[in-house]
């Protein structure tokens, strides 16, 4: 018997957020996201991603267009990542968020490769590629915080 439990992947997450509709329209235009199933109520959406077996992945609570946004010091969540299939997908990505000046910032980590960015209510997040593992080389064990993200040469190697 194991002392762990036996978890196979992060099922979903859900943001409180300033504006309901504000951040529908933002996860469903930027994302693709769809509304998954009924809203709990006028202040509560689910969303899920295309082609998720997921009965949803965004949860999106509205608490007060005035909510003060979360402080950076503080203990709550730093980012979250959402994949993308190839290398191209994230170029792609990349080229949408530059044409709305939303890069955050962008790094290659190693054995991933992710460009970041802010939704309205300024919860980070990051658009993350997998290089395959066979390429993951000295990055099986380690990864780099911040090395510097070249695209294309990511996508000559990979795309």
């Amino acid at each position: 018997m194991t002392s762990s439990i036996p978890v196979r992947r992060v099922n979903h997450l859900v943001l409180q957020v300033r504006d309901l509709q504000r951040s529908i329209d933002f996860y469903s235009e930027l994302f693709g996201f769809v509304e998954a199933v009924n809203r709990y109520g006028p202040k509560m959406a689910f969303l899920r991603a295309p082609g998720s077996q997921n009965h949803h992945d965004l949860g999106l609570v509205e608490i007060a267009a005035d909510a003060p946004a979360a402080n950076p010091a503080a203990v709550g969540m730093f980012h979250f990542a959402l994949e993308v299939d190839d290398v191209n997908d994230l170029a792609r990505a990349r080229d949408l968020l530059a044409a709305r000046a939303m890069i955050d910032r962008e790094f290659d980590h190693g054995a991933t490769k992710s460009v970041y960015g802010l939704d309205p209510d300024g919860n980070s997040f990051e658009i993350v590629w997998v290089v395959p593992r066979a390429d993951w080389g000295e990055w099986e064990t380690r990864a780099p915080d911040r090395l510097p993200l070249d695209l294309v040469a990511d996508v000559l190697a990979w795309g």
